[in-house]
């Protein structure tokens, strides 16, 4: 996926809709309790290290209330944020301000812990060829948010979902009789489609690389078979290492010269970045 490009820009804005329609429902009656024609400021700051990530998500939350809030990033995207810093300043309309507080807060916390810990396994193995991909294990709803959120924290995006290559995996190969047949079919049905074969043995790769796979995902390989498979068959295919990776186990698996390792835990296993919004006690 491209930075920003139409297509999510696009997702963004139904995705912000559909998040302020659940939580404000039929109004915020919170909200109704400050008069309609005051005006506040407000900052956001990050009580923890993290690479900065979802502005256009908050951009889109204060344009959909009305676009009476103006807002200046102190940041840009993709920025580390230091604890206890100032990275955005809201001013406006305090009721917009304060019913947006949480969903932007929500986008944030969660695109920002992607962004970064990306950033961190990214960073390991930035003296090497191997690229850090995501899977397509993340939240509900949120595919196309987070697979964005890899890219600013310097990883690539693995298939965005079942519609744009083929991932072969085992009960395919048993649905299909053969690593073959399986990917003979592919190549029928989709020509030009990228097809990645799941293996669990160097026989399976083999088998893989006879019937044309463009890469081979090595499945909770051993260091020794990745590298034997890649020594084998380099040049030949690319090769992905897969199953519970993680940050210790980075420098071993390049070492083996597979091309890239796919990382569920990027999406999957999200804690939230502890953001706060204050409002100034200066009048506007």
């Amino acid at each position: 996926m491209t930075l920003m490009s139409a297509l999510l820009s696009e997702h963004i804005q139904s995705q912000v809709a559909f998040s302020l329609k659940e939580d404000i429902g039929s109004g915020d009656i919170t909200a109704q309790l400050i008069p309609d024609d005051q005006e506040i400021n407000a900052t956001i700051i990050s009580r923890e290290h993290t690479v900065l990530c979802g502005q256009a998500w908050v951009n889109e939350v204060f344009s959909q209330l009305g676009g009476k809030v103006s807002l200046e990033w102190k940041k840009n995207e993709g920025d580390l944020l230091e604890p206890n810093h100032v990275f955005l300043t809201l001013k406006g309309h305090a009721r917009s301000i304060l019913t947006g507080e949480r969903t932007a807060l929500n986008f944030l916390q969660t695109l920002s812990y992607t962004a970064n810990i990306t950033r961190q396994y990214s960073q390991i193995v930035e003296n090497t060829k191997l690229t850090i991909l995501d899977t397509r294990k993340t939240l509900p709803g949120m595919r196309q948010a987070q697979k964005y959120a890899v890219t600013v924290g310097g990883g690539k995006n693995h298939r965005m979902g079942l519609y744009d290559a083929f991932l072969i995996k085992e009960n395919h190969i048993m649905a299909a009789g053969s690593i073959a047949n399986a990917v003979s079919m592919a190549k029928a049905i989709a020509p030009g489609k990228t097809i990645e074969v799941e293996t669990e043995n160097l026989e399976e790769v083999a088998m893989a690389v006879d019937a044309g796979a463009d890469i081979i995902m090595l499945d909770n390989f051993s260091y020794e078979d990745m590298t034997t498979a890649v020594s084998r068959f380099q040049g030949q295919v690319k090769f992905e290492a897969s199953g519970n990776m993680t940050k210790e186990q980075l420098l071993k698996v390049a070492e083996t010269g597979v091309d890239f390792v796919s990382i569920g835990a990027l999406t999957k296993h999200v804690q939230a970045i502890d953001l706060s919004l204050r409002v100034s006690q200066e009048k506007v």
